[in-house]
């Protein structure tokens, strides 16, 4: 049973913008490996094949002191910040936090809001395909792991 009283953490803000995500019909799976040796908090695969990256932050210093979260971009149709509700969202409006391109999400533990829709930027067919197979094969390893974890070993 999770404390509602206790401070939020990563992946309580994690839990929440996935399930936002699955309403949406996007599926995520969080600690992404991306090709440029980058990890994604979370990656969704939504129905028509756009890929979605969040990225969460939980305090100030987390946020302001990210200077790789560009290279995220390049993988993504989609770049999220997810936040939790008593961060200061006005930090997410820095020019050089790119507003005109990053969505925002508010999340707790529970649940989550869009409050700031992303600009759609199309990944060119080959990327698509890279993110697509390693989104389905890093699901698919995990879903193994649960049901044997000795194959970890023959991973």
């Amino acid at each position: 049973m999770l404390d509602a009283s206790a401070p939020l953490i990563a992946r309580d803000v994690a839990r929440g913008a996935a399930r936002l995500l699955m309403r949406h019909d996007c599926l995520a799976i969080a600690e992404v490996s991306l090709g440029n040796g980058r990890r994604a908090d979370l990656m969704g695969l939504c129905p028509k094949g756009n890929v979605t990256i969040v990225e969460i932050k939980v305090s100030r210093a987390d946020l302001l002191g990210d200077a790789k979260w560009p290279e995220y971009l390049d993988y993504c149709d989609r770049f999220f910040w997810a936040i939790p509700e008593h961060l200061d969202r006005a930090l997410l409006d820095r020019p050089e936090l790119m507003p005109e391109r990053a969505g925002l999400i508010v999340a707790d533990r529970y649940d989550a809001a869009i409050v700031r829709e992303p600009a759609h930027h199309p990944l060119a067919p080959s990327r698509r395909r890279a993110e697509t197979l390693r989104f389905a094969r890093r699901a698919a390893r995990r879903l193994l792991v649960e049901i044997d974890d000795g194959i970890v070993a023959l991973i």
